[in-house]
């Protein structure tokens, strides 16, 4: 059974970091590429961060560029995505995504990732 477990939300300040993890099972971690998503009350899913099967290649959206790091272990079948200086819009729940790849690139829609995690939720306080 494929499953994806995020973990590391929480109540931060504005200003503040946290780390999310996604703990993969039930696949061969290192033929995906993974990807971050959020989504806040009333908007639509957005993408946050994007990686490839190696880690080699990374893309993020504009408006976490410089602020947002996504990586991951695949020795340990793990992605995380740490968070630094945390804005109130930042604010939604963070699903984790896996999308099967042949080659070592990054996916940015959701239409290409096929698995998806359920969710943690992460609140910034002003």
């Amino acid at each position: 059974q494929v499953q994806l477990v995020e973990s590391g939300g929480g109540l931060v300040q504005a200003g503040g970091s946290l780390r999310l993890s996604c703990a993969a099972s039930g696949l061969t971690f290192r033929n995906y590429a993974m990807g971050w998503f959020r989504q806040a009350p009333g908007k639509e899913r957005e993408f946050v961060a994007g990686i490839s099967w190696s880690g080699r290649a990374t893309y993020y959206a504009d408006s976490v560029r410089g602020r947002f790091t996504i990586s991951r272990v695949n020795a340990k079948n793990t992605m995380y995505l740490q968070m630094n200086s945390l804005k109130p819009e930042d604010a939604a729940v963070y699903v984790c995504a896996a999308s099967w790849v042949k080659e070592d690139a990054v996916r940015t829609g959701g239409s290409s990732y096929n698995t998806w995690g359920q969710g943690t939720q992460v609140t910034v306080s002003s």
